[in-house]
């Protein structure tokens, strides 16, 4: 948990000096719940985090950077994971029944366009 919350917190500092396209108050409803469905976290760096049985149904998560992140169990239903980067991530019983995977980088670094 230590982990998700230094990730959200660089997440959030990024945020509020760039332009970046996620929500800073999704990023904390993921910090303090563990859920956040239909959240916008685009282009987020996540990597490091983790996310383990997190509720992320239907989250977009389009070009995020979660490389590293443990998503084991994560709930990721619908979600839109384009342009993502799942390199090094952990996916074990993560449940992906109709997520979009269109130029994903997957955890073992091959890149996914099934959902293009």
């Amino acid at each position: 948990m230590k982990r998700l919350q230094t990730a959200l917190t660089a997440s959030i500092i990024l945020y509020s000096s760039s332009a970046s396209a996620f929500d800073p108050n999704d990023l904390k409803m993921l910090e303090t719940t563990n859920s956040c469905v239909r959240c916008d976290l685009r282009e987020a760096d996540l990597g490091g985090a983790e996310f383990m049985y997190a509720n992320l149904f239907r989250t977009n998560l389009s070009g995020a950077n979660l490389a590293g992140a443990s998503l084991e169990g994560a709930v990721l239903f619908d979600a839109n994971l384009s342009g993502a980067t799942l390199e090094g991530s952990n996916l074990s019983g993560a449940k992906l029944k109709g997520a979009i995977l269109c130029d994903t980088t997957m955890p073992d670094g091959s890149v996914d366009n099934s959902g293009c």
